[in-house]
């Protein structure tokens, strides 16, 4: 999700699409968010040893809606299946819109990202599923979506008021107890009808704070943020990306110019409040 305003094989849907659990719950799981085509953010996640030594890594929806999106998917992809996906609103309208299915998508890179992907990477995606749960030291049945459990874009916030909460949770699984979103892009941790929900913020695209934000599971919920060379990396998609205007795009979004009170302004009238 972007502010519009703004300017069977390793790693396969199949594998990656899976419901059910191991019998014996993880100990570590490392949970990417909203990478959104930025791999210099992702290989800086990747990098880290935590991330490095997790028994499985979660990708909780927009992974390619960005620069380089076909490069995001391929290096994901050669972790093998210790990466399990899940799609997001904005993979999915790349998916609709190569198959001719819309004609337009809000985020003005997203029609560019999806020319770049290939027939196959489309195919991909398009076998994503919308929410997987795994079993966390600590924290339980773990239901991992992008939006909220029953929708890839509804907003949910962390000061969403308690009666939403039970709204978007209405036919979620009592024994689940711990839910992990992405989608607006700004991590927190909080409990919400006795359920832990966390969201790891974006690694591509934060708001409010610079680096690739993402989160450790297990036994807790640890939120982490990387730090990497972001003139490095604006330099670098600007001389790799054609999109016409990645000097700008990169500029704004790595440097995380959306404040994050400018995203709860923004993202508020969609929570439902008045």
């Amino acid at each position: 999700m972007s502010i519009p305003s703004a300017p069977g094989s390793p790693g396969s849907p199949g594998s990656a699409g899976s419901s059910g659990s191991p019998g014996n719950a993880l100990s570590r799981v490392a949970v990417l968010s909203d990478i959104h085509g930025v791999l210099p953010a992702l290989e800086a996640v990747l990098a880290e040893p935590d991330v490095a030594d997790a028994e499985r890594i979660v990708l909780t929806g927009d992974i390619t809606a960005g620069p380089q999106p076909g490069e995001v998917v391929e290096l994901l992809r050669a972790q093998g299946d210790r990466v399990l996906w899940i799609s997001g609103n904005a993979d999915r309208e790349l998916v609709e819109y190569r198959r001719g299915e819309r004609d337009t998508i809000p985020d003005p890179i997203a029609p560019f990202a999806a020319e770049q992907l290939t027939d196959e990477q489309v195919e991909f995606l398009a076998g994503l599923p919308a929410t997987l749960t795994l079993p966390v030291d600590g924290l339980g049945k773990v239901l991992f979506c992008h939006a909220t459990p029953r929708d890839d874009e509804e907003v949910v916030l962390v000061d969403s008021r308690p009666e939403r909460w039970t709204e978007v949770f209405a036919d979620l699984d009592e024994d689940v107890r711990t839910v992990v979103c992405g989608h607006t892009h700004m991590p927190y941790v909080r409990l919400a009808q006795g359920r832990l929900v966390v969201n790891p913020g974006s690694v591509g695209m934060p708001y409010g704070r610079t680096g690739a934000h993402w989160c450790l599971l297990g036994p807790g919920a640890d939120l982490r943020v990387t730090p990497y060379d972001i003139p490095a990396a604006v330099s670098r998609l600007v001389a790799d990306c054609a999109y016409p205007d990645i000097a700008e795009w990169a500029d704004y979004f790595l440097n995380a110019r959306a404040t994050d009170t400018e995203a709860l302004r923004l993202f508020g009238p969609r929570d439902g409040r008045g």
